[in-house]
């Protein structure tokens, strides 16, 4: 057989207590953009948060998100 998958989520965050994870998606949405903002695009520094926002979040939010962020209408802090 192949290589076995190993599925993984983003850690627990004491920032985010509650069962309702869409604040987590959205900060690290932002970390990571953030972080690929300050280390560029080269740098697999800021992997760690992709993958974690990829886990968290909704395919639709991301999606619309990059629109927003493309078109300068994105809501939040970059």
């Amino acid at each position: 057989m192949g290589k076995e998958i190993e599925l993984k989520t983003a850690p627990a965050d004491y920032r985010f207590p509650t069962t309702n994870q869409t604040r987590h998606c959205f900060t690290r949405y932002i970390e990571f953009h953030r972080c690929v903002a300050a280390k560029g695009d080269e740098g697999n520094d800021c992997e760690r948060f992709a993958k974690y926002y990829r886990s968290l979040c909704p395919s639709e939010w991301v999606e619309r998100w990059n629109e927003q962020r493309e078109n300068g209408t994105f809501p939040g802090p970059l």
